[in-house]
């Protein structure tokens, strides 16, 4: 492609911002600071940066930071003298429209907001903004971004991702890490047992019968159908599920024993209810953070997206369906875990979430609290005697590099979240995928994008579903 057919690619409101300072004399553009559109692929993420839009009682401000980096809201706060926060999902979509933008790049002068930039942004040669397009970025040199940034007021308040070591593979100080932090934000006591100590609900019965059935060999669709219907709420979400127009299944589900034997099966059922049950014991949080999938959405497309994957590996290398699914409608209960626990905390979790759209939710968690849902989420299924499969694919679903026992739980996981956040049915952070889990788990790229896409056909009944979930 020649220098002409790049320029026409950079958005026209970038293009007049560069024009006017040639008008005005404050920068010469030549091909040594021209912008220019580049490919992503290579260039190293602390070169790159990102502007959050945020505001509080005085107006609105743009904050730029590099994008490997961690936006610490009251650092910043603290810096200028301000209360800001994210500006609101809807707010930043008008203002992207009013360019004609997919998305703002890191250029002050495009909004003529009052601008707050990091020092560590000014510390490259070479600076590269996003363009808007997928896989592309706006190649700018230090003399023609400094000069767009020179009424910006600069200060330190940003947090290298990876001085935060959240995660590790290794979970075996999981336990400790987790009572350190109830006892440094929580008025709770450490307990014999962990359950006691977070101060849940009590284990559903509905739960803890389906757990010792499970170990049953003999069980059967009559005895699962025993327990479910004891409880009269889970019924009617089984048989409500095996209803729904997702399913299509021919004549009216009378009964959760018609919902085994005639459209799910004794596993799916199974796991179902148990996902329903364990769901339940917790409260979703009204207040969430403003820009995520609602909770039993994304539970719902996991869950679906796995099996989905799980259909194209070979039977030879296939994993179970039923604990894959599992592991997906439970993969995010750590959240509310959180949620319950740290309830003051948890909203300046949200807060700082809604501040850094571009950083996994893990780094978040483990700067403000030194734990990850994924920590206290398998922590709490060990302790319920969940299967193992589910308490590592809990764990380890955004540890690409784990491939110990049951690894190929956790990669479907993590394979799963990155393929439906790139369709944007659920809103995750941008992070790279290391394409040698297509391998890992005997899938090929394409039977993988496929899966997904004919699952995505059937979107509005996804949402159907997920709605049952919720009740």
């Amino acid at each position: 492609m020649d220098k002409k057919e790049l320029l026409k690619m950079i958005p026209s409101a970038v293009n007049k911002v560069f024009e006017h300072y040639e008008s005005t004399e404050e920068l010469t553009l030549d091909d040594t600071n021209r912008p220019v559109i580049v490919d992503k692929s290579g260039v190293a993420p602390n070169q790159i940066i990102k502007m959050v839009l945020m505001s509080d009682s005085l107006g609105r401000a743009q904050v730029i930071i590099p994008a490997d980096c961690l936006l610490d809201v009251d650092a910043l706060n603290r810096s200028v003298g301000r209360s800001l926060e994210a500006l609101p999902n809807e707010d930043v979509s008008s203002l992207i429209s009013r360019y004609s933008l997919t998305e703002l790049p890191a250029i002050p002068d495009i909004t003529g907001l009052p601008s707050i930039i990091d020092s560590r942004v000014l510390e490259n040669d070479t600076i590269y903004v996003e363009s808007g397009q997928p896989g592309q970025l706006i190649k700018l040199s230090k003399e023609a971004f400094s000069i767009s940034t020179k009424k910006a007021k600069e200060a330190s308040f940003v947090v290298p991702l990876s001085s935060i070591p959240c995660n590790p593979e290794s979970s075996s100080n999981d336990l400790e890490k987790i009572n350190q932090a109830i006892e440094k934000f929580t008025s709770l006591r450490i307990k014999q047992r962990l359950e006691d100590t977070l101060e849940l609900p009590p284990l559903p019965q509905s739960a803890q019968d389906i757990i010792k059935l499970r170990s049953d060999p003999d069980a059967g669709s009559d005895e699962l159908a025993d327990i479910i219907e004891r409880d009269p709420s889970l019924a009617a979400q089984v048989v409500s599920w095996a209803s729904s127009s997702f399913y299509n299944a021919p004549g009216k589900i009378k009964s959760v024993h018609d919902a085994i034997v005639r459209v799910l099966g004794f596993d799916m059922v199974m796991n179902l209810a148990m996902g329903l049950a364990l769901g339940r014991t917790l409260k979703v949080p009204e207040d969430e953070s403003k820009g995520y999938t609602p909770y039993w959405h994304q539970a719902m497309w996991i869950a679906l997206g796995t099996t989905a994957l799980i259909s194209k590996i070979e039977p030879a290398y296939r994993q179970s369906f039923g604990l894959s699914y599992l592991s997906g409608l439970l993969h995010n209960f750590g959240y509310l875990v959180l949620a319950h626990v740290f309830p003051p905390h948890f909203m300046l979790i949200c807060r700082y979430i809604d501040a850094n759209p571009h950083v996994d939710s893990a780094y978040i968690e483990h700067f403000l609290l030194g734990i990850t849902r994924e920590q206290v989420g398998s922590q709490l299924m060990s302790v319920w005697n969940m299967p193992e499969e589910v308490t590592i694919a809990l764990r380890h679903q955004k540890n690409e590099a784990y491939d110990g026992e049951f690894s190929e739980y956790s990669s479907v996981l993590n394979l799963t979240h990155h393929l439906l956040s790139d369709e944007g049915v659920i809103q995750a952070a941008e992070t790279p995928l290391d394409e040698s889990i297509y391998e890992r788990l005997h899938l090929t790229k394409e039977s993988a994008q496929a899966a997904i896409a004919k699952l995505l056909e059937n979107k509005d009944d996804v949402a159907g579903v997920a709605n049952l979930m919720g009740r």
